[in-house]
Parts: C-alpha cells; structure tokens; sequence
C-alpha cells in the first residue's frame, strides 16, 4: 500500500518537473511535493537556475510549516549537498526536521553523488531511494549524460519521403530555401522540441540549401544556439544562421575573428569532427544538442555512434529521386501520428 503510495506521489513530482524544461540548464529538472496524512499540502519545482530548487519551492507553499515535522517530502532527484547559487537542499530538509524522504533516483554529479542521502540519513531522517527510478533517470536523460558520458545528449532529427528520401537533387538553379516534406502542424512541434535543448546544428550543404534559421518561431521559448559546420567558409554571410541576436558557432579549419554573436571554432577536420563539436560544447556546459542535417552531417554522428535519440518525421511525399535518408538499424521505441505525418522515435543509449 506505501509503496503504491509513494509511486503515485513521485508521479506528481515528475509531472511538475516537466515544467522548468528548456528553463533550468546547467540544472536538472526537479519536481517536489510534501504529503501529510494522504494529502498534498506543498508542491514546487525548479524554474531557472539561480532560482530555488524544487524542496525549497514545495516547503515555502506550505500554509502550516509545523505540519512539515510529520510530513513526507518527495522529490525525484536527490537533494543537493551543496552550497550554490542556492543553499543545499538535504540541509534544509535536516533543518526542518522533516522524518521521511522518498527520492527517485540518486544524483551522479560529483558534487552529490550520494552526499545528500547520507546527510538526512546521518540525521536520522528515514530516506527511500530508488522510486519510479527507471522514470527519473529518463527525465534527466540530459544531465546524466552530460556528467558521465562527458558530452551533450545529442538528438537527431530530420524528416523523409515515404520512399525514403530527405531532399531532391538541387541544381545551381535551385531556390535557396527549405524543401517542406511534413505539414505546419509537425513544425511547430520541431519548434519545440528546439526550444527544450540547448543547441541545434545544421551542415555546411543544409545552411546552404535550406537558409534555415533555426529558431523557434512558432513556438514561445528559448532559442537553441546555432550550429553549423562550414569547413572552407564558404557560407554566405547573408543567410539566415547568422541574422538576429541568437549566439552562432561555426566550425571551420580556417581562422577568423569572432563577428557579432558569431563565434567561428577552429578545428581539425582531418579527424573527428563530431566528437570536436561534442567536446568543445561540454566544455562549454552545454548539455544538449540536435542535429537536424544534412545527410552527410547526420551520418557522421550515426557512424561514429555518437547519438542518444532520434527523431524521424516521415512526410505523406514521393520524391522518386534524391538524396537518401540517413538509415538507423534500430526498431523505434514510439510511433506516432502529426497530422499527415508519421514520427517515428529512436533510442541509441539508455541511462543506467
């Protein structure tokens, strides 16, 4: 009976978790709520780094504070140990005495790692761990990955024909400008899934072709910093990438100085390209990142097996003849329906 209990309850804070997506990088996504006697009497989550956590946010919404030395506190990541832009967490909860603790799953960044469990434990508080913790890990699939794999979760995307292709053959005369394969409804929802990470990166021939801007237009939330590789810069300086005030890096092996908010990366083409970009955005502390092509740019991620999820959107189209889709030889996890497309979600690496 507890156990279904506290599954119910760690459901809640993983519902409100989700509301600080694309808000709360550096940090993790962190839902909370404090129950006394089988009722809900707080509940917060984490909106902006810098801000309060979760636990804080729970506690400050509860009416009687005295109910808090008989309530359970939730919270599906382990609270911090440390002293931040904001006060540690286990602390608190020590501070308020408050006797029983049900967490999702423990929190590998090195900083904690166990070091808040073993503060409220220390203080005789009864800690539980491990609850609806398969779930908790896939919430923060970004900032596990990005602690103990020592790079950016990476997505990719992009869409394709039902007879498989992701573009036509384009000739010189060829409009520059995006080749749409899926309906308004499927783009909005690449709109937001742009605006849940944290960068997006496109090719040297997609930039060049589509004049993409990357952005999220249709959607209300933050723009993802651009991407884009550009080998012999020879992109033209009027497209779209590099218009307006989101934050652009370009990865070449020629040198220029930085241009606005453009940033130009010298790197080694000769070697890895993919696992450049990966180390020099973790250095950067940029957790996330989507490849949205081309083919070439795609392939050399899935190659290199340097990808954790793919998104694959198949248009209701027939191009015959064109440029063939990048192929993953993994069953999808999700099928879906947008419109008059169909989505289509793949997993490479899961969380352990």
């Amino acid at each position: 009976m507890q156990e279904q209990e506290d599954k119910k309850y760690m459901q809640r804070c993983l519902q409100l978790a989700k509301n600080g997506l694309g808000n709360t990088y550096p940090n993790p996504l962190v839902g909370s709520v404090i129950v006394y006697e089988e009722k809900i009497i707080g509940e917060g989550f984490h909106k902006k780094a810098g801000e309060p956590h979760a636990e804080v946010n729970a506690v400050n919404s509860v009416k009687d504070k005295k109910l808090l030395k008989k309530s359970t506190l939730y919270v599906n990541l382990e609270p911090c140990a440390h002293q931040g832009r904001t006060p540690a967490c286990s602390k608190m909860i020590v501070d308020l005495k408050i006797p029983r603790v049900v967490i999702g799953c423990r929190d590998s960044f090195e900083k904690v790692d166990g070091k808040g469990i073993k503060i409220m434990h220390s203080a005789g508080i009864n800690v539980i761990a491990g609850v609806l913790e398969k779930e908790s890990k896939e919430l923060n699939k970004r900032f596990f990955t990005f602690h103990e794999k020592k790079r950016p979760f990476v997505i990719l995307k992009w869409a394709q024909t039902i007879d498989g292709f992701i573009d036509f053959e384009r000739t010189p005369d060829t409009p520059i400008k995006p080749n749409w394969i899926t309906d308004e409804y499927a783009r909005v929802l690449v709109h937001k899934m742009r605006s849940e990470e944290q960068s997006i990166l496109a090719g040297t021939n997609a930039a060049e072709k589509d004049n993409p801007s990357l952005n999220v237009r249709d959607w209300s939330g933050k723009n993802p910093m651009r991407i884009v590789l550009d080998r012999n810069l020879r992109l033209s300086e009027n497209l779209s990438l590099f218009k307006g005030k989101i934050p652009t890096m370009v990865f070449t092996e020629k040198e220029k100085p930085q241009k606005k908010n453009t940033n130009y990366i010298k790197i080694d083409f000769k070697k890895s390209v993919p696992k450049q970009i990966l180390d020099f955005l973790y250095k950067k502390e940029i957790q996330s990142i989507i490849i949205e092509g081309g083919t070439i740019t795609l392939n050399s991620f899935i190659q290199e097996n340097l990808w954790d999820e793919a998104q694959i959107f198949i248009g209701d189209k027939f191009f015959k003849t064109g440029i063939k889709a990048p192929k993953i030889s993994k069953k999808p996890v999700k099928k879906e329906i947008i419109s008059g497309s169909k989505l289509f979600t793949f997993e490479n690496t899961q969380i352990i």
